[in-house]
């Protein structure tokens, strides 16, 4: 998809907020939700679904939208909170925290996927929505940046696994080094990779 095709997007009118997550399938780190904003007078070409973007593409993107958007914010679950509530509800916290952090209240509140967390928002679940809306696209974007960012600095701290590679999830290489290493405190204990080298 080129720039010019993703008008196709829905932008929405200005109180709409779109939320999306990343990091639910890894084996390492937390799960990201972000939640964007944006201004219908200043649309932003170029926003579809993160993982059909390259990496430089996101990043370009991630610096338009904090720049332009009305609002945003991005939050996260820790390692701990998935697994002590598992990834579903730990992505739902993720969710609510980032739009509790916007700086502006928003009037409808639409999420990528087929539910919605347990909130006080007006809220519709719109199944692959970031690449049918552009606030979803954009709220996408922002968390796959960030959760990336994040791993990259966990591969510094932990370069055995290859983090910066995979961003944690469990390709041949990361398995290969759990079985090496064992787990770091940022592997998530409850996914069975991870949980079979405790028992």
């Amino acid at each position: 998809m080129t720039p010019r095709q993703s008008v196709v997007l829905q932008v929405g009118p200005l109180g709409l907020c779109g939320v999306d997550e990343a990091g639910r399938g890894p084996l390492a780190g937390p799960v990201m939700a972000a939640a964007v904003m944006l201004d219908p007078a200043q649309p932003i070409d170029g926003l579809r679904d993160s993982k059909k973007l390259s990496a430089a593409a996101r990043e370009r993107l991630a610096d338009e939208i904090r720049l332009r958007a009305v609002a945003w914010c991005v939050a996260e679950a820790s390692v701990a909170e998935i697994d002590q509530l598992n990834i579903l509800q730990a992505t739902l916290l993720a969710m609510q925290r980032a739009v509790a952090g916007l700086s502006r209240a928003p009037d409808d509140v639409w999420v990528d996927g087929n539910r919605c967390p347990n909130w006080a928002w007006r809220s519709q679940a719109v199944v692959k929505g970031d690449d049918k809306v552009a606030a979803i696209a954009a709220a996408s974007i922002l968390a796959k940046t960030v959760r990336d960012q994040y791993m990259r600095r966990l591969h510094d701290e932990h370069p055995v696994y290859g983090f910066a590679r995979h961003m944690g999830y469990g390709t041949a290489l990361h398995l290969a080094a759990l079985k090496a290493h064992g787990a770091c405190p940022q592997h998530r204990r409850s996914f069975a990779p991870v949980k079979s080298l405790f028992q």
